[in-house]
């Protein structure tokens, strides 16, 4: 019998997040049978407590995966963090450490690597990516391994358009920014990374190209979203948001467990039963 350890995932909102699915099926298959997971809403206002809290708790915490709006707000509050959640300043990932030290980690960047390269796409000569959040960032850090040539960005103000560029400058990829107006061109690219909320694509639809080349789209509650189910039925390659979470969390279950590899199928099919019952 292992020893019992406690994770949770934090955010606000979180009743959505499917992480406690997916981490619940990886402890059943390496039979970790007293581990737990469990997911708490948490705004950046209480997260300090929230960690001073576990801090005096009796030393079973293994780990919390975080979602929106914590990546950043959390990183004064740990140790330290890794060179992969530095280059975003995004951390969705805190293991704890025995001697109660806190690492921040980001497995998002590594976790679309992985989700890509699970669908054959390995190397691209270009890409382009919609919208300009946080997720945008990681996907520029992503592309920054895969991408030989220049990053498109298509965003909404000036303002958007200048961060992805300092984005790029310190990530080292070629990011030439244009506006959201012009999105659909965004198309002529072998790679397309959509990153924007629920809706937001839809109206582009109508846009997909008659030879589409593969289109990332990391939404996966509505799944599939318009712009996918149209470039599906292009034929195009389509990679979507439960492939990116579920590489993502193989990689927390990875840090905060110890155990490799962790079970990339059981967790997969365990998301995609949830999101079928949903």
């Amino acid at each position: 019998m292992s020893e019992g350890k406690r994770a949770a995932v934090l955010g606000s909102p979180i009743a959505h997040s499917l992480s406690p699915v997916l981490h619940r099926a990886a402890y059943a298959e390496l039979g970790l049978d007293d581990w737990t997971y469990d997911r708490f809403d948490v705004g950046e206002e209480a997260l300090p407590g929230f960690l001073t809290e576990l801090g005096q708790g009796d030393g079973r915490w293994a780990g919390l995966s975080l979602t929106m709006p914590l990546k950043r707000a959390v990183i004064p509050l740990l140790d330290g963090i890794s060179g992969t959640a530095a280059s975003v300043e995004a951390v969705n990932t805190v293991v704890f450490a025995e001697d109660g030290r806190r690492t921040g980690d980001n497995t998002d960047i590594p976790g679309m690597v992985a989700a890509l390269r699970e669908r054959g796409v390995g190397r691209v000569a270009a890409a382009s990516v919609l919208g300009a959040g946080a997720t945008a960032s990681s996907a520029l850090a992503a592309l920054a391994q895969i991408c030989d040539g220049e990053v498109t960005a298509y965003v909404r103000s000036a303002a958007r358009a200048a961060e992805m560029r300092q984005w790029g400058e310190r990530l080292g990829v070629s990011v030439r920014t244009a506006a959201w107006e012009d999105a659909h061109r965004a198309f002529d690219a072998p790679l397309v990374v959509a990153t924007t909320p629920a809706g937001t694509t839809d109206a582009l639809a109508a846009a997909v190209p008659q030879t589409p080349g593969t289109l990332f789209d990391v939404l996966y509650d509505p799944w599939p979203t318009a712009l996918a189910a149209a470039w599906s039925a292009r034929g195009g390659a389509l990679v979507g948001g439960l492939d990116l979470l579920v590489h993502q969390a193989v990689l927390q279950v990875e840090l905060m467990t110890g155990r490799r590899p962790a079970p990339l199928a059981a967790m997969r099919a365990a998301g995609e039963a949830a999101l079928h019952r949903s």
